[in-house]
């Protein structure tokens, strides 16, 4: 696997660094340790109240330091990467943040970590400190287990516990109120992929095809192997091992953390699919989704919930320093609003049959959306891999729509197939054919032949598109596909665009549409667009040849 970074014996001290080079403010500050004391703690801190103190391996940000700030942690503790700190790191963090108020440790449920916390407690104890530690053990994956592991949800405790040090509570109630948070939290995680640690040979266990159900956030294996499949089948296999750990009258709520390489989109998609399942009846708020305690660059999410109080309900909304906490928000239902119909807007084309047409648009479709995987590939080679799945979209949409479509009146129909793809299909693919279909449109229905009025909406399309003949696009297999067909045949013209698409292939440049933004040489691939025109008129040749 491939990382950035310098050398891996300064990689946390270094990104220690980033991180308060980057807060724009002066807030937080860092122990003069470096590199075997590495404590980011609150330049502002009181020491009239209680520290909040927790920590653990680098690997995790913005967990720890990332929630160092008014309202969470008042100091963070990190050791190497996914290696707990050492007793002389935390006993310098208490040292450096503790006064007569006393001080809370929170620590994930790992051996390193309580080891090395714990005697740091007993020293600092022995120097006169007033130390209590709160042990988060949220992880459910392992049933059988004495010891669970500490994984996510040890946020909610950052969170409840520096809210009522900030509101000045004693040692002792915020301890308390700690303790009794962390065992009311369930946390579960999911993964496509173990991580990768930089600088060292990278291994991945999971097959192909298959992800792991509860595996720890440093990559120990989880509970069980599990099939990809779908993000709401994935998202109900955890809902319910969830669920079964839940009160079924209380309210919780949840967090969505990201574990470090899930794009955004896709943890969007974890998060619908929780919120519309059965579990959505008792989340009350909901923090994320987002990367709060990643583990590397993990393709994985995790669910964390907390049994709601009023204490605790407030004390997750309350507004708080560090950047990296997402905020606290009630769940709501997405909002619908109508769409406007424009000015002058003409009435509806009104549905209407035509046995032939039907027959070419089904046949025409059918064979894009066959074309998807192949048109990704070729595009992937040209462009950026998306030709297939937005062309298999625009002719899905049309066949969704068929039966509305006014089939007996030709004009109508294109015009009708020109406003489905510009609302269909992204990119400047949809509006390119939508002002091909639409124009083609308008010229048929002023008189024009078929073969006409479709070469009158490739004139428009070619003037706002910018493509021409010789550019490498898919105007290359439909000018002349067109042209053969106005003077020719359908035959004729599936012959031309043939050659015009495979003529793309000795193209070593293309001088418009997005593979002219590709650098290297494109010969010996065929423009995906071409490519599809080419189909198109084959399968339409196809058709007319049975008929």
């Amino acid at each position: 696997m491939k990382h950035f970074f310098n050398r891996r014996e300064t990689i946390v001290t270094e990104a220690l660094d980033g991180l308060l080079r980057t807060i724009g403010s002066g807030d937080l500050a860092r122990l003069d340790g470096y590199p075997e004391i590495k404590v980011i703690l609150r330049a502002d801190w009181d020491k009239t109240k209680v520290s909040v103190v927790s920590g653990g391996g680098a690997g995790h940000e913005p967990s720890h330091a990332g929630f160092v700030g008014k309202g969470m942690l008042t100091a963070a503790v990190s050791g190497e990467i996914f290696a707990s700190p050492s007793v002389e790191a935390v006993l310098a963090a208490i040292r450096a943040v503790s006064g007569p108020a006393g001080c809370l440790l929170i620590v994930k449920n790992y051996t390193g970590d309580r080891l090395n916390f714990g005697l740091a407690a007993e020293k600092a104890r022995a120097e006169g400190f007033h130390v209590e530690m709160v042990i988060v053990a949220d992880d459910i994956a392992l049933p059988d287990i004495n010891q669970p592991r500490g994984v996510a949800g040890t946020l909610f405790v950052h969170k409840i516990a520096g809210h009522l040090s900030e509101a000045g509570h004693d040692l002792a109630f915020v301890a308390t109120a700690a303790r009794a948070a962390a065992k009311d939290i369930v946390s579960l995680g999911m993964s496509l992929s173990s991580c990768s640690i930089p600088g060292q040979p990278h291994e991945d266990r999971f097959g192909e095809n298959d992800g792991e159900l509860g595996l720890g956030i440093h990559g120990e294996p989880g509970v069980e192997r599990i099939a990809v499949q779908s993000a709401d089948r994935l998202v109900a296999i955890m809902v319910e091992r969830l669920a079964a750990r839940l009160d079924p009258e209380a309210t919780y709520a949840l967090l969505i953390n990201n574990l470090g390489s899930v794009p955004p989109l896709e943890m969007s998609v974890v998060a619908n699919a929780v919120l519309a399942s059965p579990l959505a009846k008792t989340i009350k708020l909901t923090i994320g989704p987002g990367p709060l305690m990643t583990a590397l660059n993990m393709n994985g999410f995790s669910l964390s919930l907390i049994r709601l109080d009023a204490a605790r309900e407030t004390a997750l909304q309350a507004p708080v320093g560090p950047h990296a906490w997402m905020p606290a928000k009630p769940v709501v239902s997405p909002a619908v609003v109508p769409m406007a119909k424009a000015a002058g807007q003409s009435a509806a084309r009104k549905p209407s049959q035509d046995a032939r047409t039907r027959s070419l648009l089904v046949t025409i479709c059918e064979r894009l959306i066959a074309l998807e995987t192949t048109l990704n590939g070729l595009d992937a080679k040209t462009g950026d891999g998306d030709t297939g799945s937005t062309v298999a979209t625009g002719a899905r949409s049309v066949l969704e729509r068929l039966d509305a479509l006014p089939l007996a009146e030709p004009a109508a129909t294109l015009g009708a197939i020109g406003d489905i793809l510009s609302a269909s299909m992204g990119g400047s693919s949809g509006v390119l054919l939508s002002i091909f279909f639409t124009a083609a449109a308008q010229a048929l229905e002023s008189g024009a032949s078929l073969a006409k009025a479709l070469l009158a909406g490739l004139d428009r399309m070619t003037f706002y598109g910018g493509a021409r003949m010789g550019d490498r696009t898919m105007v290359d297999a439909l000018e002349p596909a067109l042209r053969a067909l106005d003077a020719k045949s359908v035959d004729e013209a599936a012959v031309a665009a043939r050659r015009g698409a495979e003529a793309t292939s000795a193209m070593d440049k293309a001088k418009a549409g997005r593979s002219a933004y590709v650098g290297s040489k494109l010969q010996g691939v065929v423009d995906p667009g071409a490519h599809a025109v080419a189909e198109v008129f084959a399968a339409a040749a196809a058709l007319h040849e049975a008929a």
